[in-house]
């Protein structure tokens, strides 16, 4: 097996020490997602070279075609290869929208992984390539700012502790195949990425004669607005601070006392549902803006919400909804 071009390990560990605060304590491991697809067999070579000895391996059989059980043991044989423990997670994914359900099935299973094994963060495979065609398919859907910022290069792992870290997203997919190339392994060709009936195949091969695009430009961009979602939350957050009181299981904000611009309120909601349990999309938090200045009440998302005095004493007030009869 060819030794990875030094370079090319401190640029993998340079980006990881951007994701990953553990990465300079030496009793800290990091599980790797690999499916057998080049960019996870790329991740594995430059993780096992970068941090030796401090990774572990994680791959999910979804039992969704034939083969998958072969190209589980595929990953396993390779793990072996390099002395990387590896444990194969098999899942079983319920009926529904397939790819959502086995990416669900996938990451739960994978966080269970992660706190058995005591790990302190969980890397996948995300490349620069899968955030530009992410950005340009919520594009095409007409998604919002959240979404517009594309596959995040850091998370939470479901309600545990550790991270979920991607730090590929910005490296090539050419350029980690050469990488395993040179390791002398062939990647598993997954037929899904052939499938004409799934968005992002026809999209990349859209992408592939549509040389006037770039996609470093366009995952530059998902970075940017990412950076500006940021900002969003800051501002919202000095918001709730100075305009909005949690007692007695209310909510009540000050926003006419406030010259916040409409979607500075709009993210104030969102965090007020959240503080509830109760998640909303901005679209929502945006009618209900709309419905609130009009000085109307209402339910919505799992609170009642009203309007309570006139001009710039109005106090938007948010409660649970009283349950409803049956």
């Amino acid at each position: 097996m060819n030794t990875i071009a030094p370079e090319l390990v401190e640029r993998f560990r340079a980006d990881l020490a951007q994701l990953w605060a553990a990465i300079d304590s030496d009793d800290a491991r990091l599980g790797l997602a690999v499916s057998g697809g080049g960019d996870s067999l790329a991740l594995l070579l430059l993780a096992h070279a970068a941090l030796p000895g401090r990774i572990e391996v994680g791959t999910v059989d979804h039992g969704l075609r034939a083969g998958s059980a072969q190209e589980a043991a595929f990953v396993a044989q390779c793990c072996e290869d390099l002395a990387v423990p590896c444990r194969i997670l098999s899942v079983t994914v319920p009926p529904g929208n397939l790819q959502e359900r086995a990416r669900e099935a996938r990451y739960e299973a994978l966080a269970r992984w992660c706190e058995e094994r005591g790990l302190a963060g969980l890397a996948t495979a995300h490349q620069l390539d899968d955030q530009a065609e992410t950005l340009l398919m919520r594009l095409n859907r007409g998604s919002g700012l959240s979404g517009l910022s594309g596959i995040r290069p850091r998370q939470a792992l479901g309600d545990m502790g550790a991270a979920l870290v991607r730090p590929l997203l910005g490296w090539r997919r050419t350029e980690l195949a050469q990488i395993v190339a040179a390791a002398g392994w062939h990647a598993v060709a997954d037929p899904s990425n052939d499938d004409p009936r799934f968005d992002r195949v026809r999209l990349r091969r859209a992408l592939t004669g549509a040389d006037w695009l770039d996609p470093v430009g366009i995952a530059r961009s998902a970075a940017l607005l990412e950076e500006a979602e940021g900002a969003l939350a800051w501002a919202a957050g000095k918001e709730i601070a100075a305009q909005v009181s949690f007692a007695d299981g209310e909510a009540r904000y000050a926003a006419r006392a406030s010259d916040a611009p409409a979607l500075i309120r709009c993210e104030a909601i969102c965090s007020i549902y959240r503080a509830f349990g109760q998640p909303i999309a901005r679209s929502l938090a945006a009618r209900i803006v709309a419905r609130l200045i009009a000085g109307e009440a209402g339910n919505a998302g799992g609170l009642h919400y009203r309007a309570e005095g006139e001009g710039d004493r109005q106090v938007w007030i948010f409660r649970r909804e009283n349950p409803r009869g049956r």
